[in-house]
């Protein structure tokens, strides 16, 4: 079987991310219970006319995607898969209030043709006029993660040579209010850079788009080899050290061979003991990286890991902002990636230098 590469990432957070160039060099700090994504110039990536009748969802996920597709110099792919929690969470809410303020009347078909999850894969498919396999993947916290096995097991097999994948969620009023009613959100605003250490219920809740082209050419320029993935919709908070060093012991691989672990650790005193039992035990002297409390939870924060972990392995340096723990590694090989949302959608990738 082929290997499986990273050729190029594209990221549109709560931090300017979307500039490639940069690697967290300044970091915003957040206060709030909600942070929005900081957006490109829309304007320069899709005409005005189009930009208008898109939701904020679809124009990061275009965008991100552009930017992907530019970095790997590539102007078409041979399969697009996306993943997303709500998909275009706005449009949704905007047809169902349609739908109660309209008294079920005389209701306008665009918010809700707009609303469905597959939007942002057509939309880019329509732009490339990619005729090739075009998924997307709705599987909460493990929906980008459910992408990139897809992507993987194609390249492997040859089915496909270049393949466009990505994670899109956006925030919504109502959905955001219900979040807040039942504690999913935190009840204070929290400064960003004391979230980790949050002994309350709720996290803090974000938005953003992450694109990659993944491919089974290696390029001069490509981030990372994907070594595997894995994932599992339950764990006993128990299991899950057992479960990373089977994982690991599957690659043929130990602990100590592990040079960065990336948790999604938000601040939620609930769940977050699923990444302590990982960093107070097994990975206690490995060099542990959490990005949660720059960019916020969502559905698909975790290819933001992802995007870290390429930006790692290719120019060897963690950003302080990033550290969870201070260990000096010299350099980086391989690294380990863990994400769960409310103990449930674990998911563990592995990636290594290429």
């Amino acid at each position: 079987m082929k290997k499986v590469y990273i050729n190029s990432i594209s990221s549109i957070t709560a931090q300017k991310t979307f500039d490639n160039s940069e690697f967290l060099d300044e970091v915003i700090i957040h206060e709030d219970q909600v942070i929005f994504a900081v957006e490109p110039v829309y304007k320069d990536y899709i005409p005005p006319a189009a930009a208008r009748r898109m939701a904020k969802g679809i124009k990061m996920g275009v965008v991100a995607s552009k930017l992907a597709l530019q970095e790997a110099g590539l102007e078409q792919v041979d399969a697009i898969i996306t993943g997303t929690g709500m998909g275009c969470l706005r449009d949704s809410e905007k047809f169902l209030s349609g739908i109660i303020d309209n008294d079920e009347q005389f209701l306008t078909p665009t918010s809700f043709i707009q609303s469905t999850h597959n939007t942002v894969g057509g939309q880019i498919a329509l732009e490339l006029q990619c005729k090739g396999y075009n998924f997307t993947y709705v599987h909460g916290s493990n929906s980008f993660e459910s992408t990139l096995l897809d992507a993987k097991l194609q390249l492997e097999l040859d089915e496909a040579q270049n393949i466009l994948i990505g994670g899109v969620d956006e925030l919504g009023d109502y959905t955001t209010k219900l979040n807040k009613i039942i504690h999913h959100i935190k009840d204070e605003k929290t400064n960003s850079n004391n979230l980790l250490d949050s002994k309350t219920k709720g996290t803090v809740f974000g938005e953003g788009a992450n694109f990659f082209v993944v491919s089974n050419k290696k390029q001069d320029t490509s981030y990372a080899e994907v070594v595997s993935v894995e994932m599992y919709n339950t764990l006993s908070q128990n299991d899950v050290a057992k479960t990373a060093l089977n994982f690991l012991k599957e690659n043929n691989l130990t602990v100590e061979a592990i040079d960065a672990i990336i948790l999604g650790n938000n601040g939620d005193v609930e769940f977050d003991g699923y990444y302590n039992e990982l960093t107070s035990t097994a990975f206690s002297n490995t060099q542990q990286v959490c990005y949660k409390n720059l960019i916020g939870e969502f559905f698909t924060a975790s290819p933001f890991g992802l995007w870290i972990a390429s930006k790692i392995l290719k120019t060897q340096t963690i950003p302080e902002a990033l550290k969870r723990n201070h260990l000096g590694t010299a350099s980086f090989k391989n690294i380990l990636l863990y994400n769960q949302y409310r103990g449930e959608n674990h998911s563990f990738t592995l990636l290594k230098t290429c």
